[in-house]
C-alpha cells in the first residue's frame, strides 16, 4: 500500500503500514484521495530533524483528519494508534503530528535524520519513504529562519494513491480536480517561489561580477575593523592628510621627523610610537600634515630615502586609530588645562574673600 507524494522539489514514494496502523492508514490514503494535502506547505524544516506539512493553513495549528468529513466537528481528530510500538530510527519516517492532547489529525512530518527516538511514544509512525531520498536530502538543505520555516515556497504540488486496501465510505464525494491557489498563495506571501531567480550576478559580466565581490569583501573588513575598535563606523574613510613611517632607526626622535617632513607644509603632529613600558621607540611613526596636498608631496618625495643610516618606508596611512588616539589625548589634555585653570580660579576667589 503506497503513495506517491509530487512535491514542488521532487517526488516521495510512501509505504503504509497497513496492518500496524490501519486507521493512520485509511486516514492518510482517503485524505489524499480528497486532494486535501494538494498546495499544503512544508511550513516547518528542521535540518537532520523533521519536515512537517500537511496543514492548509500553513501555520502548523491547523488541519484535520478523514473522519470530520463522516461525523463533523467532534471527529476532528482521532486517538493516536499506539500498539505495536515503533521507532523513529531511520531517514525517511513518516508520523503523524500528536496535537498535544494524544490526537491526529492531517498533520504529518517526515524524519530528516537518524536515532531520533525521543519522537517515540508521542508521535505515530504510519509510513515509510521508499522512493526519493534525493528529495529528502533537497529538504534537509533548505535555508530556514529562526522559526524554522523554510525561505522557500516548498509544497505538496499532488498526491497520487498507488494502492488502497480500504472501500471508500459513501459519504465521501472525492472532487474531480485539485482545489485552486488562493490570492494569500499566489500575492500575500514573503518567500521566494521556487521559479524565482535569485541570482545576483545574471546579466553581469566577469569584470562587473570580480568588482562587486572585491567591493563586498572591502565592506565585510570595514564591518570587522569597526567591530574591533579600528573604526568608529564601516564607512570611515582612513585620513588623507597622515602618513605611516616605518624602518625608522630607534635614535630618531620626533623633532627629527618634524624638521625633515616640515619642508613640505605645515605639520600638525608627530609622533614616533613607543614601547609604553621602556618608551624605547618602535621604529614607526605617524605624521599628520594641515592639508593632503603637502602629505601627498611628502609620500612622492620621502620613501626610501636615508634617515639616521636606515632607508625609510612611508605610506598614507591605513587606519583611523591613531587619530582616535590623538583625539583622546587632545580631550585629555584640554581637560587637565580646564581642570587647572577652574583650580587657578578657586585660588583667587578664596585669596579675594581673605
Amino acid at each position: 500500500m503506497a503513495v506517491l507524494v509530487e512535491t514542488t522539489l521532487g517526488d516521495l514514494v510512501i509505504d503504509l503500514y497497513v496492518k500496524e496502523r490501519p486507521k493512520c492508514s485509511l486516514n492518510f490514503l482517503k485524505l489524499c484521495k480528497m486532494k486535501y494535502y494538494n498546495l499544503c506547505q512544508f511550513h516547518t524544516i528542521e535540518q537532520n530533524y523533521v519536515a512537517q506539512t500537511g496543514d492548509p493553513t500553513g501555520t502548523g495549528r491547523g488541519g484535520e483528519s478523514i473522519f470530520m468529513s463522516l461525523y463533523g466537528e467532534q471527529a476532528r481528530y482521532f486517538e493516536r494508534e499506539d500498539l505495536p510500538k515503533m521507532k523513529h530510527t531511520r531517514l525517511g519516517i513518516v508520523s503523524f503530528v500528536n496535537n498535544g492532547n494524544n490526537m491526529l489529525g492531517s498533520q504529518f512530518f517526515i524524519t530528516l535524520g537518524e536515532g531520533l527516538d525521543y519522537l517515540d511514544d508521542k508521535h505515530t509512525i504510519f509510513g515509510q519513504v521508499t522512493e526519493g531520498l534525493d528529495t529528502l536530502e533537497k529538504l534537509n538543505e533548505q535555508l530556514c529562519d529562526g522559526d524554522h520555516r523554510p525561505y522557500k515556497d516548498i509544497r505538496i504540488a499532488h498526491t497520487i494513491v498507488l494502492d488502497d486496501p480500504f472501500e471508500d465510505p459513501k459519504r465521501l464525494e472525492y472532487p474531480r480536480r485539485s482545489p485552486s491557489p488562493t490570492f494569500e498563495m499566489l500575492v500575500k506571501t514573503n518567500q521566494i517561489a521556487l521559479d524565482e531567480n535569485i541570482d545576483d550576478y545574471e546579466g553581469k559580466t566577469a569584470e562587473e561580477i570580480a568588482e562587486e565581490i572585491k567591493k563586498r569583501d572591502m565592506a565585510e573588513q570595514a564591518q570587522i575593523l569597526e567591530m574591533v575598535g579600528d573604526l568608529r563606523h564601516a564607512d570611515e574613510a582612513p585620513p588623507d592628510n597622515v602618513l605611516f613611517v616605518c624602518k625608522l632607526n630607534p635614535v630618531t626622535t620626533d623633532e627629527d621627523l618634524e624638521i625633515i617632513f616640515s619642508r613640505f607644509g605645515k605639520i600638525i603632529k608627530c609622533e614616533v610610537i613607543r614601547d609604553r613600558r621602556t618608551q624605547q621607540s618602535l621604529q614607526y611613526a605617524f605624521i599628520e600634515f594641515e592639508d593632503p596636498k603637502s602629505c601627498e608631496q611628502a609620500f612622492f618625495k620621502m620613501d626610501n630615502v636615508l634617515i639616521d643610516d636606515r632607508r625609510i618606508h612611508v605610506d598614507f596611512s591605513q587606519s583611523v586609530a591613531k587619530l582616535h588616539q590623538w583625539d583622546r589625548e587632545g580631550k585629555a589634555a584640554r581637560k587637565a588645562d580646564d581642570k587647572k585653570e577652574t583650580e587657578k580660579e578657586h585660588r583667587k576667589v578664596c585669596y579675594d574673600r581673605f
